[in-house]
């Protein structure tokens, strides 16, 4: 191996090194003089440098293990990453000054969504009769806010948010200047697409400047998920506190259901979604990551859940309902599949063999791959006979997307269970098709309208 080779792969193994939250980057620092100490003795003792790296990466031991060892030795981390506004750690009053900022940013961005969602009603679109209005609009009330938290807390440079703020923008004018009617399927499709439209524009503000990074776009991956689990936290703590509002006022003769139904639940729900952003950007160095608990725990119940599908497919021979509830559940069911395998991939250490956890994952994606193939069929087949309509062409462009992810997963992860291909392939093929999903939502929200006649 060459000088250059050498560097080439301490770099790569430090980028994966990074990846893992709970490691800042001093650690990653030292870690990276333990593994070129290692490499030189082995170099000194007769080794070839490829062999002596692979040997020193070897010793090191996994990012798990190596994981829990420096939060042993740092727990006080682990608090003061929670810590709200306490005192800035000694020798560091820099860092608490930007944690005290931040904080107080979140809570300018959160009170910005929370009352976004009641300046409508200025202009006399309340609750009631609007429904249409707030089922397109929803996203943009919440999300401009978290992408304008996750700019400021990046530094992203002037240009990158200009084109944050322009696709915003584009989604307010996709959202409210076509004609849509209440019973129309373009409201649907438009009010499914444009939130993940939207998202993925959080997701530039996200990587900010570095937008090629494919470590930066699993982290986004894994902020995604992670983000919704905190607001589910959010939510179900919101629906205690609700619960107790109502009990207590009510037992004085007060009934708070209208503060509630139109201030407490809506402005919440708005600014619960910056504080979960927040909350995962807050506790990024903490250990325990989510992501393995709940692939692990998820995977094999899914894998079983598809499977008796599969099976009971073939013994009923009864043919899937495509009509539009039940494509909007099974595009959400292989959406979940997809979700479990990037997780996984975010979580997993690149360097460890593949396992029986990999081959679980495998029949997961065949199992999804056999589903999505059944439910193409159905929709083509409707097409072909009763023609186009704005929701089962959503619904065919979207399993198509899936069906080339899963096909090009399923055999990227084969290939790795056999040796014959690195992880790292497989890592690189998800967030390579974060594009593909973004564009194809902005086509649904854009141009699927006035081409089915806003019907």
């Amino acid at each position: 191996m060459t000088p250059d080779g050498l560097e080439a792969q301490i770099g790569q193994w430090r980028q994966y090194v990074q990846r893992r939250r709970e490691l800042q980057t001093a650690d990653a620092d030292e870690l990276e003089d333990h593994l070129r100490g290692s490499v030189d003795e082995l170099v000194a003792a007769g080794l070839s440098e490829d062999e002596a790296f692979l040997v020193a990466v070897k010793r090191m031991g996994s990012l798990d293990e190596l994981s829990r060892e420096f939060a042993r030795e740092h727990s006080e981390r682990l608090w003061k990453q929670l810590v709200l506004t306490g005192e800035p750690a000694p020798g560091a009053p820099a860092a608490g000054t930007r944690s005290r900022r931040t904080l107080w940013v979140m809570v300018g961005c959160a009170a910005g969504a929370a009352a976004s969602i009641k300046v409508p009603q200025l202009f006399g679109a309340g609750f009631d009769g609007n429904g249409e209005f707030y089922a397109t609009n929803i996203s943009l009330f919440t999300l401009p806010w978290l992408a304008g938290f996750l700019a400021w807390r990046r530094q992203a440079p002037r240009p990158l948010l200009a084109v944050v703020a322009a696709l915003f923008v584009l989604g307010a004018v996709a959202a409210n200047v076509y004609p849509l009617t209440d019973d129309s399927q373009s409201l649907v499709i438009t009010s499914i697409h444009l939130p993940i439209a939207l998202w993925l524009v959080v997701g530039v503000a996200y990587v900010a400047d570095d937008w090629r990074s494919t470590r930066r776009h699993m982290d986004f991956i894994r902020f995604t998920g992670e983000v919704f689990v905190y607001f589910v936290l959010i939510a179900l703590g919101g629906g205690v506190l609700t619960a107790f509002t109502v009990g207590t006022f009510n037992a004085i003769g007060v009934k708070p259901e209208t503060f509630i139904g139109q201030w407490l639940v809506p402005c919440g729900a708005m600014a619960s979604v910056v504080v979960a952003g927040w909350l995962v950007e807050a506790k990024q160095s903490v250990v325990e990551n989510i992501a393995p608990v709940l692939t692990r725990l998820f995977t094999p119940l899914f894998t079983a859940v598809l499977l008796a599908f599969l099976i009971a497919v073939g013994v009923t021979a009864n043919r899937i309902d495509v009509e539009r509830e039940a494509l909007i559940l099974f595009d959400l069911l292989l959406v979940v599949v997809l979700g479990l395998l990037l997780y996984s991939i975010s979580a997993r250490d690149p360097f460890a063999p593949p396992g029986l956890f990999d081959k679980l994952q495998l029949a997961l994606v065949f199992s999804a791959l056999a589903i999505d193939t059944l439910v193409l069929l159905e929709i083509t087949g409707r097409l072909a006979g009763y023609g186009g309509t704005p929701n089962k062409a959503a619904a065919l462009g979207e399993n198509v997307i899936l069906l080339v992810n899963l096909a090009g997963s399923a055999l990227l992860l084969l290939r790795f269970i056999r040796r014959q291909g690195p992880f790292a392939a497989l890592e690189r093929w998800q967030t390579r098709h974060l594009p593909v999903y973004a564009a194809w939502a902005w086509i649904v929200v854009l141009v699927f309208p006035p081409v089915f006649g806003f019907a």
